[in-house]
């Protein structure tokens, strides 16, 4: 475990000023996002106990404000406060990692079987485009990296959206979008999958465009099952 000078120095390595407001509202905002950045990425280290007076006095902030920011850092599983312990920045254990992708290969199957009738033509455009830009990424990286931006900018967030169902959206962008991402920079996203990974994504969105559900379903279940084995080598992998 880090201790919580381990955790305010990651903070200030990733700290901008909220903006210049009193609304409690947009300073919360401002904070949680800051704050949820740093975790995910890694400058805020996974176990690290929550130090609410030093992170008061890193964003200059109130209690309130601050408390609120952390209620939804715990809503989203990215802080965890357990009795006589307090709150600490998530770890995410193998298992329960492998345990998410189960759930996204069910749920975002059945995202992508609602996309392919619910996206508009435009919107499938720009998902090509999004995908187009990824493959010029690729080709930097050599094939062998795939890093995604957050939200619009991600293939899988830009096709669950596409659903138009708000429960499933909820559930996949909220509860378990950021916890994903926290794996992506813990684990990284070099892979020698990487190549085949983008052809899937392509294959995704041709069936997508073609209206066809049932396959838009069969190919991102298959996307993320494969993704799940090839995690499941890496951690076996590591453990060796």
């Amino acid at each position: 475990m880090e201790s919580s000078n381990a955790f305010s120095n990651g903070i200030r390595r990733g700290h901008q000023n909220p903006p210049d407001t009193d609304d409690a509202i947009t300073i919360a905002e401002s904070v949680f996002r800051q704050i949820r950045q740093a975790i995910v990425e890694g400058s805020i280290p996974t176990g690290s106990k929550i130090s609410e007076p030093e992170l008061a006095k890193t964003y200059g902030v109130s209690r309130g404000p601050l408390r609120e920011a952390i209620g939804r850092l715990e809503a989203c599983s990215l802080v965890v406060r357990k009795p006589n312990v307090g709150a600490r920045v998530m770890t995410m254990s193998s298992e329960q990692l492998i345990d998410i992708y189960y759930v996204r290969e069910a749920l975002e199957g059945m995202a992508a079987r609602l996309a392919a009738t619910q996206m508009s033509d435009a919107e499938i455009d720009k998902l090509r485009e999004l995908l187009s830009m990824h493959g010029s990424e690729i080709e930097q990286e050599h094939g062998q990296a795939y890093f995604q931006k957050e939200g619009d900018l991600d293939f899988h967030y830009r096709i669950i959206t596409g659903s138009k169902n708000e429960r499933l959206i909820n559930l996949l962008c909220n509860d378990l979008y950021y916890q994903m991402r926290l794996y992506r920079y813990q684990f990284g996203m070099r892979s020698r999958r990487v190549p085949r990974a983008y052809n899937e994504h392509e294959y995704i969105v041709d069936a997508i465009a073609n209206r066809d559900g049932e396959m838009a379903e069969l190919l991102m279940r298959s996307h993320i099952r494969s993704s799940r084995k090839n995690i499941e080598q890496m951690l076996k992998e590591r453990s060796t």
